[in-house]
């Protein structure tokens, strides 16, 4: 029973402190708020690490904690499934969000709003955990909407910047249209199956595989082609996959610390987790896993080109955090489920590395975010500098940090995918290899313009985001506090050594054991790399012959000749390929495409229903009609009724005379 307890414990200590902070904030101040919620995590934190212990020495859990309702048999449950894939995930989003509940004592130190956002980061915390930690598809749905709704109020914290609310719209809807495809796939998988427990569904799944429904008269579907593509709809959403990823970069409006646990670490990483969850139903339809390959491989091409033009420090660790949800995504597709989440784990750290030092920056510049008006960082402010450092050699996947591991991983992966002849995945792995030169590239590229080459904040005009208050732009930068530095060195070490000490158990090892399942006869990719893979260091030396190494070479070798040696190359090149840099600008109009398109189309179909249904037919016919009909008939007959005796009389005998020549006729024919 003591385990049953601390898997309680880990999603409630988070809701307490949440609760404590958001409804007596107030009352109990700032201090005793940020204690709260950060004791509340600390403690969620350790009791996630001493599950994980329990689950390594092979301890599953899978069981009902609280029966909600019972329907028609169908059990509505709480519930949690406790193995490695869980755990892993536990681990991850305990101590990514501590980090950022220390980190933001310091960030949001002059905040008027400093307890409400204690209890947004430690409510979101506890929603993730209830989504990891579930069993069946209704506490999954609970905690995919309930993440969903705090991003929301996060994006949105600065309330009174029209941008903000802008922008946590955007994420809220662009979420719904996702959601939209995963509740049919639950509903689909509800109707199918007669249960919502995952166990009781990957068991009767096989039977189904071959099943054709048709949701049209003479059209045949796949069905579990259908559930897996509808449930991955709602992780294109939730992960940020083209074309539903427009929220994440315009989601950079919350504070930093939110970038960091939302768009880094936990709540994107939400679909990648459940299509690896969902690998029973992924394996048996082909044409799902050719959609989630395709998908990704689009994501992690295309978004990371737009990093290489953003200005603004934020938005490109945004568009990098687009790109490798695209690799992750490209895993999954090509049935290297724990290559996948290998890499959600690494990314996780050193994507809230990086993050955080953004924020580290913008303070220590007084809250500037346009990366042209840095430069020369790295001797004011150190330790930002070199765990920026850190996070950017294991974003770009250097050989023996914790991204190389990981990124290499799916190349390999997606290689084997190409050349076992499975659907668009030459094209992934085009795509990817490509990605790698892009990424190394804007990565440096913001490197280099933050920490070195010229200072250029000392002049010029302020064109700064300013938020609350402004310490005087002129002032030096200067390092920040250790409440902010401390978080990013912690971060920094699993971004350096967690790779090589994970890869061997996670990717090789019986690590997932019962929590993945791959098909490795139709799917042999992550069965050709075990057969290749000789142990961590051996993959790292190997790798300086490999084409993603030198690929990473050229990126960063690009990065600092257009940046640091001949600075004046890029506006020539921004010159030349006008057309090219407007495109990129304005995001390949995917924005304009659903402003005109979807929202355009939508008030014109409202505009339609409205003046066809609702004035002409409602109002037009059946209101006034039959309004107007009453009166024709009353006025009609008002004709008949003039109140003279002699009009009646008269009309009396003329019906009289009607009726006798009727019989008489009658009779005579008769």
């Amino acid at each position: 029973m003591k385990m049953e307890s601390l898997y309680l414990l880990v999603p409630l200590a988070p809701l307490a402190g949440s609760l404590i902070a958001g409804l007596a904030g107030p009352f109990i101040g700032r201090t005793l708020s940020h204690w709260v919620t950060i004791v509340g995590v600390l403690v969620s934190t350790i009791a996630s690490f001493v599950i994980f212990n329990d689950v390594m020495a092979g301890n599953t859990f899978d069981g009902p904690v609280y029966t909600w309702a019972v329907v028609a048999g169908l059990k509505m449950e709480v519930g949690f499934l406790v193995d490695s894939l869980t755990a892993t995930m536990m681990v991850v989003v305990t101590f990514v969000s501590l980090m950022v509940h220390v980190y933001t004592i310091g960030y949001m130190a002059d905040d008027p709003g400093y307890q409400r956002f204690f209890s947004y980061i430690s409510l979101f915390t506890f929603g993730m955990l209830m989504l990891v930690m579930s069993n069946n598809f209704l506490q999954l749905f609970f905690g995919w909407e309930a993440v969903g709704l705090v991003s929301y109020l996060l994006i949105g914290f600065w309330f009174k910047r029209p941008t903000a609310i802008h922008a946590n719209l955007k994420a809220f809807l662009v979420n719904r249209v996702g959601d939209f495809g995963f509740v049919l796939g639950i509903g689909l998988i509800y109707a199918w199956f007669g249960t919502l427990h995952y166990a009781e569904v990957f068991e009767a799944a096989p039977a189904l595989a071959t099943k054709a429904v048709q949701f049209l008269p003479g059209t045949e579907w796949m069905l579990m082609t259908v559930i897996c593509v509808c449930l991955f709809i709602g992780a294109m959403g939730k992960s940020a996959q083209f074309p539903l990823h427009v929220w994440l970069p315009d989601s950079m409006e919350g504070p930093t610390p939110i970038s960091a646990l939302i768009h880094a670490a936990t709540m994107v990483t939400a679909g990648i987790f459940m299509v690896a969850r969902m690998s029973p139903l992924f394996e048996l339809s082909d044409a799902a896993l050719t959609f989630v390959i395709v998908i990704g491989a689009i994501t992690a091409f295309f978004m990371g080109l737009l990093g290489i033009i953003q200005n603004d420090i934020k938005r490109v660790v945004a568009y990098s955090t687009l790109s490798q949800l695209g690799y992750m995504t490209v895993a999954l597709g090509a049935s290297a489920f724990s290559a996948g989440i290998f890499h959600l784990m690494t990314h996780a750290f050193f994507k809230a590395l990086l993050f955080l030092a953004a924020g580290s920056v913008i303070i220590g510049m007084h809250h500037e975010q346009d990366i042209r008006r840095m430069g020369g960082l790295w001797r004011k402010m150190p330790v930002t500098w070199i765990t920026s450092l850190i996070g950017s050699l294991a974003l770009i996947g250097t050989p023996f940090f914790a991204g190389f591991y990981s990124k290499d991983a799916i190349i390999l992966a997606v290689e084997a995918s190409a050349k076992a002849g499975h659907a668009g995945a030459t094209f992934a792995y085009w795509a990817l290899l490509v990605g790698v030169v892009i990424t190394a590239f804007y990565s440096f590229r913001m490197f280099f313009l933050v920490f070195h080459g010229k200072p250029r904040w000392g002049h010029g005009g302020d064109q700064g985001h300013h938020h609350g208050h402004d310490d005087g732009h002129h002032d030096e930068p200067h390092e920040s506090p250790a409440v902010i530095t401390v978080p990013l060195v912690l971060l920094a070490i699993p971004s350096v050594v967690i790779g090589f000490v994970a890869i061997g158990g996670m990717l090789f090892g019986d690590y997932f054991g019962g929590a993945i399942f791959v098909d490795a006869a139709k799917h042999p990719a992550m069965k050709v790399l075990a057969a290749h893979f000789h142990g961590a260091t051996e993959m790292a030396l190997h790798s300086f012959m490999t084409a993603p190494f030198w690929l990473d070479f050229v990126g960063v070798g690009l990065a600092w000749f257009l940046y640091l040696k001949r600075p004046d190359i890029p506006a020539l090149i921004q010159a030349r390929f006008q057309g090219l840099y407007r495109l990129l600008d304005n995001k390949y109009y995917l924005d304009r495409i659903n402003e005109v398109v979807f929202a355009g189309g939508a008030r014109r179909l409202g505009a339609g229903l409205w003046k066809g249904g609702d004035v002409a037919l409602i109002d037009g016919v059946a209101v006034n009609g039959s309004a107007r009909l009453i009166g024709w008939v009353a006025a009609a007959s008002r004709l008949l009724q003039s109140g003279h005796i002699y009009t009646y009389a008269a009309g009396m005998i003329v019906g009289l005379l009607v009726l006798i020549t009727l019989f008489v006729t009658l009779g005579v024919a008769r």
